[in-house]
């Protein structure tokens, strides 16, 4: 596929240029990339003094907690890294006028706008994702074999581009609105109902947060799966649901570029 590996390569090249750009501030490097191990590891402490107390959570132990915590934070690392200027859309660009330039280029205007940035904020998401699944499957004792590993991947990708395609859906909102953070913030927000088991919800959160915003495919029912628990077909259609939504995300957002208007600056 000529588009495929032309894509690669102008990635390539977008993320190399970004990565000097980041580097000519080493430190502020390393404090963005790892501010986020410090904010997740307040939070972690905040589940650890709860489960002290209360030696499980609906029938969950806080090694199972740590694992959904972890499933999380390694799948919306994924968004945070490579779709975090997703977020910038209506002030960085639009206000500006400075989308113009994507729509005069000889390339897609959305894969522009995301290789235009990479967030290296996203990289503490990924190490207190990695670390916690890495502690939580020792402690489960679940056994890693190539499948087990294979469908890590897998589910972490699909929740991945479930972050993505529910950060995408709300961002294209900007080309009415312009300021499109507050939108995306209150679907983005409903992820941490999805730090914990979904059946210690009512019924509507369960269903919402499996077929309405699906972050239960990035943490609940992987995580079941892995820790021995029955969801049913439920821990393997993530990478479906995933496509699905990518799909829609990407109508909505044609949809959307139809309408933008430049501002003429």
């Amino acid at each position: 596929m000529p588009w495929f590996s032309r894509y690669t390569r102008l990635y390539g090249l977008f993320f190399i240029q970004r990565l000097k750009i980041l580097m000519e501030y080493r430190l502020n490097f390393f404090i963005g990339a790892f501010s986020f191990v410090l904010v997740q590891s307040v939070g972690l402490v905040g589940v650890w003094a709860i489960m002290r107390q209360v030696p499980s959570l609906n029938g969950w132990t806080f090694p199972e907690l740590l694992l959904i915590y972890g499933l999380i934070h390694l799948s919306k690392s994924i968004s945070h890294m490579f779709a975090d200027n997703l977020w910038t859309l209506g002030h960085a660009y639009i206000r500006t006028g400075s989308f113009d330039r994507f729509m005069v280029r000889p390339i897609n205007p959305l894969f522009h706008l995301l290789a235009d940035r990479f967030c290296h904020d996203g990289i503490g998401d990924f190490l207190v994702g990695a670390a916690l699944v890495v502690y939580a499957s020792q402690a489960l004792h679940i056994p890693w074999s190539f499948f087990n590993l294979a469908y890590l991947v897998v589910m972490t990708l699909s929740g991945g581009m479930i972050f993505i395609g529910l950060n995408l859906v709300t961002a294209t909102s900007a080309f009415w609105i312009i300021e499109s953070v507050p939108v995306t913030q209150i679907v983005h927000a409903t992820h941490e109902f999805a730090f914990y088991p979904l059946d210690m919800y009512n019924q509507v959160i369960k269903l919402g947060l499996t077929w309405i915003i699906p972050f239960g495919f990035a943490s609940f029912y992987p995580a079941s799966y892995l820790a021995g628990r029955d969801v049913g077909a439920l821990a393997w259609i993530g990478p479906l649901v995933a496509a699905l939504l990518l799909v829609l995300a990407y109508r909505v957002w044609l949809f959307g570029l139809k309408h933008y208007g430049s501002t003429g600056s």
